[in-house]
């Protein structure tokens, strides 16, 4: 026979607090729970998928090492010499970060000012050097999101991120057994949250994937500023009584319908 090999996710419940760990009693405890299971988790396909997932790792890594660099930035240039300091101020960023690459250190005679223009270049060049490979990431999703769902970059509200981290966390067709799965796994599965005074009351899942949640509210709130039709729909339920929140909630659940069968639908030529 051959072997079988499950995706062991993770325990539904904690070891106990006997202290007892090792890599064979935890083999134990995973075999123990699997066989219990009426379901397993479906692995996640690789390919194209975890190339976006490398690629919007290696983006968030350095997307967060530029923005750690610009407060660098900012706070040398508060705390820099008087003229230089007014000479800076008020710049949008990446004139400043322009003007701080042009700084010549080498001319200073005040310490004070040779060290603070070097400072000024060496952050300025990382912002740029952050940038740059910010862009080139972004760039290369392109293609690969193409090749998976092209009707998804064609989105009102969805950008080259955003479309792939959708495809990221929704993997490959027949992942999700059906629309309400998703909206699950996206979070914005509505839940009841009634009591004895409302009735009628519902809330989003805090559960299931969070980054898939996050850019499931980031294309919703795009959409509300710059798509008609979803504005229109705001207006309604508002004047039907509802709260915007709970328009936005209905939308979150409306989208995540929507995007379940457009990806289930895309050829998936990658």
């Amino acid at each position: 026979m051959g072997e079988f090999v499950i995706e062991f996710d993770h325990p539904s419940a904690r070891p106990s607090k006997d202290g007892a760990k090792s890599d064979s009693l935890d083999a134990v405890r995973a075999a123990r729970e699997i066989l219990g299971r009426k379901t397993w988790a479906t692995p996640r396909s690789r390919g194209a998928r975890e190339g976006l997932r490398t690629l919007i790792t290696a983006r968030d890594s350095a997307k967060l090492a530029r923005v750690a660099a610009i407060n660098v930035m900012k706070a040398l240039v508060v705390t820099a010499p008087v003229d230089l300091r007014e000479e800076l101020r008020g710049r949008p960023l990446m004139d400043l970060v322009g003007r701080c690459q042009r700084l010549r250190p080498d001319t200073a005679t005040d310490p004070e000012y040779a060290a603070t223009k070097l400072s000024l270049r060496s952050t300025a060049n990382r912002v740029r050097q952050l940038t740059n490979e910010c862009r080139e990431l972004e760039s290369a999703m392109i293609p690969l999101v193409r090749s998976m769902a092209p009707a998804l970059l064609e989105e009102p509200g969805i950008g080259v991120l955003m479309a792939a981290q959708i495809l990221v966390s929704w993997s490959h067709p027949n992942r999700c057994r059906d629309e309400a799965a998703f909206a699950r796994l996206g979070g914005v599965a509505p839940l009841e949250a009634t009591s004895g005074q409302t009735q009628t009351r519902h809330r989003l899942s805090r559960g299931g994937d969070r980054q898939l949640n996050r850019a499931l509210h980031t294309v919703i709130l795009a959409r509300a500023k710059h798509h008609q039709p979803t504005k229109d729909y705001i207006a309604r339920r508002v004047s039907e009584g509802r709260t915007k929140r709970e328009a936005m909630r209905c939308l979150k659940r409306y989208y995540a319908r929507h995007l379940f069968r457009l990806l289930e639908a895309a050829p998936m030529t990658a």
